[in-house]
C-alpha cells in the first residue's frame, strides 16, 4: 500500500525527520489545509506518536506549539548475534540509547537457546529503562550469515548449525522483528550515526569472512534475494589452490579473511588460530602478521576497486575485527583501490574504519526496527486500526 501524500505517516515522517516542528510548518511543507493537518496531527497525539508542547519563540501574540515524538511510551531493541557474542540495545523512537548488554553466546547452541537468552535480556533491559514489555514496539536482530529478508529465516548459514530456515519473527510475540544480515545492519548504524550525508556508502566487515553492507540513495540495497554484498566469495587470481568453505577455490575470504591469515601465520609457527589472534599478533608488532595483513588489504583493495568504478560510493568503511588494527589493513586497500579505480570515481572518495565499532550492528539493528515501524505504511496502519 503506498500512502497518499500528506497521509499522517507522511506527516508523521516530517515530523521524525525535524522537518516540521509546527502544525504551521506541516501546511506550508505539504500544502494540506489547516484543518486537514489538525486531523492528522491530532490522530496521531492520540496514538501517542507525537506530543505538542508550548516551548516555541514568540514572534508577537501566542507562542507557537512545537511538535516531536513521544518518546516515554516506546521502546525498540537491537541485537547483534555473533559468532560468540550477543549484544542488546535498548533505544527510544529517536534512536537515543536508553540500556545496553554483552554477553559471550555461542550461537552454534542453536535457535531456541540463543533466542531465549536475547529474550531474558530484553526484559531485564526493558526493567533497567523502566518501560514495560508492552512499550518494545520492533526487534531488529543481525545475524552473521545469509537471511531471506522479507521472512526473517536464516538461508544455509555456514557457521549458525541449526538454523537453515528457522522462523526466528515468529519465536517472539505481540511485536515486530526484522531480520538482516549482521553487515547489513552494520552498514545502515554506520551510515545513520557516522555518514548521514553520504548517499552511496559501502560497509566492508574484514573478520574471520568478508561481506559488504550496500547503502544506494540513503537506503540499504539488498538485492533481489536478499544477498547483495557478499564480496567474500569473489575470485581473486593467484590463489587457486585456496579453498573455500562454500566449495570454490580462491575467494576472497579464503586468502584475506582473519581465519585464512591466522592459518597462514600458524603454518609459520605463530599462535594463530582466529582473527582476534591476528589482531594480537600485529599489536605486538609480529613483522609476519603486518606483512600478511597488509597483503589482505590489498586483496581486499583489489575487489573494491571493481566495485568502486561499478558502484561509485562517496564513503568506504572498513570495519570488523581486523579493523582494530585498521592502519596496517586499511594502508594495502587503499594502495589498490586508488591505483586500479577510474580516478573520477576516487576523486571525492573516502576510505575510513568504522566510527561506530563494535556497536554497530546493535545500534543498526535498533535502527532497522524503529525506522520500519515509523514508516507512513506501518502509522497509517496504526492511525486506521
Amino acid at each position: 500500500m503506498t500512502p497518499q501524500p500528506g497521509s499522517a505517516g507522511d506527516v508523521l515522517t516530517l515530523i521524525s525527520a525535524g522537518s516540521a516542528t509546527t502544525r504551521s510548518d506541516l501546511a506550508r511543507l505539504t500544502g494540506l489545509a489547516r484543518s486537514t493537518i489538525s486531523q492528522r496531527v491530532d490522530a496521531l497525539i492520540e496514538r501517542g506518536l507525537v506530543e505538542e508542547s508550548e516551548s516555541g519563540e514568540s514572534t508577537g501574540g501566542r507562542p507557537p506549539r512545537q511538535l516531536r515524538l513521544h518518546t516515554e511510551d516506546h521502546a525498540f531493541a537491537g541485537v547483534d548475534l555473533g559468532a560468540t557474542h550477543c549484544r542488546v540495545a535498548l533505544m527510544d523512537i529517536s534512536g537515543n540509547l536508553l540500556a545496553e548488554c554483552e554477553d559471550s553466546l555461542l550461537i552454534g547452541e542453536g535457535p531456541e537457546k540463543v533466542l531465549a537468552h536475547v529474550d531474558q535480556r530484553l526484559d531485564r533491559l526493558l526493567g533497567e529503562a523502566g518501560r514495560p514489555r508492552s512499550a518494545l514496539r520492533a526487534i531488529g536482530i543481525g545475524v552473521p550469515g545469509p537471511v531471506e529478508f522479507a521472512t526473517g529465516r536464516p538461508n544455509n548459514p555456514p557457521i549458525m548449525p541449526g538454523w537453515n530456515d528457522y522462523p526466528i519473527p515468529e519465536y517472539f510475540e505481540g511485536v515486530s522483528v526484522l531480520v538482516d544480515n549482521d553487515v547489513n545492519v552494520m552498514a545502515l548504524g554506520e551510515h545513520r550515526h557516522s555518514f548521514p550525508g553520504a548517499g552511496h556508502l559501502l560497509f566492508v566487515k574484514v573478520g574471520t569472512g568478508i561481506g559488504c553492507g550496500i547503502v544506494a540513495e540513503g537506503k540499504l540495497h539488498r538485492g533481489a534475494q536478499g544477498s547483495a554484498g557478499d564480496i567474500g566469495h569473489i575470485r581473486v587470481s593467484g590463489h587457486e589452490d585456496a579453498g573455500c568453505r562454500c566449495g570454490n577455490s580462491a575467494c576472497l575470504e579464503a586468502v584475506a579473511g582473519g581465519a585464512a591469515i591466522a592459518r597462514r601465520l600458524s603454518e609459520l609457527g605463530l599462535p594463530a588460530e582466529s582473527g582476534a589472534d591476528v589482531v594480537a599478533l600485529v599489536q605486538a608488532g609480529n613483522t609476519q602478521a603486518l606483512r600478511l595483513v597488509r597483503e589482505a588489504g590489498r586483496l581486499v583493495g583489489e575487489v573494491l576497486a571493481g566495485l568502486v568504478n561499478f558502484f561509485n560510493p562517496e564513503v568506504i568503511v572498513i570495519g570488523g575485527a581486523l579493523s582494530r588494527v585498521h592502519e596496517h589493513l586499511l594502508a594495502g586497500i587503499r594502495e589498490t583501490v586508488y591505483r586500479r579505480s577510474l580516478p573520477l570515481a576516487t576523486h571525492h572518495l573516502s576510505i575510513t574504519p568504522s566510527r561506530t565499532g563494535i556497536n554497530a550492528a546493535a545500534l543498526g539493528a535498533g535502527i532497522l526496527a524503529i525506522e520500519h515501524y515509523l514508516s507512513p505504511d506501518n502509522i497509517n496502519r496504526i492511525v486506521n486500526a
